[in-house]
């Protein structure tokens, strides 16, 4: 087991070099850059400040050190009648006085050691901010995954206990219902109905906890905290349950069918015997495999619109502002946390089967 989990950590060197090095080059063919933002805005064309609270407006700050009537050709759009020299100064503050293979190699350098430097447009270590958000977003995926957990396996081993029946049949009208629509549209509905849009206030609104949070004892805290998220969490519980559900339906059917089950019934077990003392450590390997790929896609899939729809600063919405700023060190830093997460999430998962199945044995398993 050692030498199977030592070969898949040296793995994820090369696997994350990739990932980087593919994203890297997209980037310097994307258009527009840190350097075309503050152009923009010192030519009055940027279209608002969308920073967020955190740091100085480096744009204006620009403004006051550029000059005028400088070389008229230059390869940044819209950088006619500034100083050369000033446009040279924010390549080299920006770190584009550098060929791109150098930046590259710096940048994974120093990420493996973990030091992503400072935000290019807020005056603020780049893992602070990650630390300020990540609390936000851990709350939303780990209570989505545990909700849609908790509603997928039950209702998983009740369809394949009654399958063809009516039951199954309307529950899976249910599910794919729910799967179908838009977490957004869906999180827009419980505004509307339990947010005061125009029926109960019952729910907030805005944020995870209430202005005065800190003055309140634990168990008001809790429920705070609670009441704060409910309608964000179903909103991205909707449609996060089918999967898990028609899976572990699928997982069970499968297991029902073999012949160590009409074994077990021949030797005289009861069918709740049967199915929680024998199938249901078998069926469940695939389901629980899953679970933790499934918290760490709650980071990735609707969290964005949900956070700004619900007013919550979390690292969905910063990656998203993020990247509209061009602000290249939060991007290229929640790439790589991410990506490094998600491979070791898929390494726990592998070592998940044999706590539930002992007699698997990753030892003679080729990577």
């Amino acid at each position: 087991m050692l030498a199977y989990i030592a070969r898949r950590l040296l793995l994820m060197i090369p696997t994350i070099f990739g990932i980087m090095l593919v994203s890297f080059i997209i980037i310097q063919f994307a258009p527009g850059g840190p350097v075309e933002r503050i152009i923009a805005q010192l030519q009055g064309l940027d279209g608002g400040n969308r920073l967020g609270g955190g740091g100085p407006d480096i744009g204006s700050a620009a403004i006051s050190q550029a000059g005028g009537g400088g070389d008229l050709s230059s390869k940044y759009r819209g950088a006619q009648g500034l100083d050369p020299k000033f446009v040279k100064d924010l390549e080299k503050q920006f770190g584009f006085d550098k060929p791109a293979y150098e930046r590259f190699w710096l940048m994974i350098r120093n990420y493996a050691v973990f030091d992503f430097g400072k935000s290019y447009f807020r005056d603020t270590p780049v893992l602070k901010l990650i630390g300020e958000k990540l609390p936000v977003s851990i709350s939303l995926g780990l209570w989505m995954t545990v909700l849609s957990y908790a509603i997928s396996i039950p209702l998983g081993i009740a369809k394949a206990v009654r399958d063809g029946s009516r039951f199954d049949v309307w529950t899976s009208g249910v599910v794919i219902l729910g799967y179908a629509i838009p977490s957004f549209l869906f999180a827009i509905l419980l505004i509307i109905l339990f947010a005061g849009g125009s029926f109960w206030q019952v729910f907030p609104l805005r944020g995870l906890t209430s202005d005065n949070w800190s003055e309140l004892d634990p168990w008001h805290k809790v429920t705070d905290y609670l009441w704060h998220i409910t309608l964000p969490v179903i909103a991205m519980s909707v449609g996060a349950f089918a999967t898990a559900t028609f899976l572990t339906k699928n997982s069970f059917l499968d297991e029902i069918k073999k012949q160590y089950v009409q074994t077990a019934r021949m030797k005289g077990l009861s069918e709740r015997q049967v199915l929680y003392g024998h199938v249901f450590r078998n069926a469940m390997m695939i389901v629980v495999a899953g679970f933790p790929g499934a918290f760490i896609s709650a980071f990735f899939t609707g969290a964005l619109l949900i956070e700004s729809i619900f007013s919550l600063d979390g690292l969905g919405l910063l990656s998203y502002e993020s990247i509209l700023n061009r602000d290249y060190p939060v991007v290229f830093a929640n790439l790589y946390i991410f990506a490094l997460l998600g491979l070791v999430v898929n390494l726990l998962s592998d070592l998940t089967y044999t706590w539930i199945d002992p007699r698997i044995d990753f030892e003679t398993r080729e990577v």
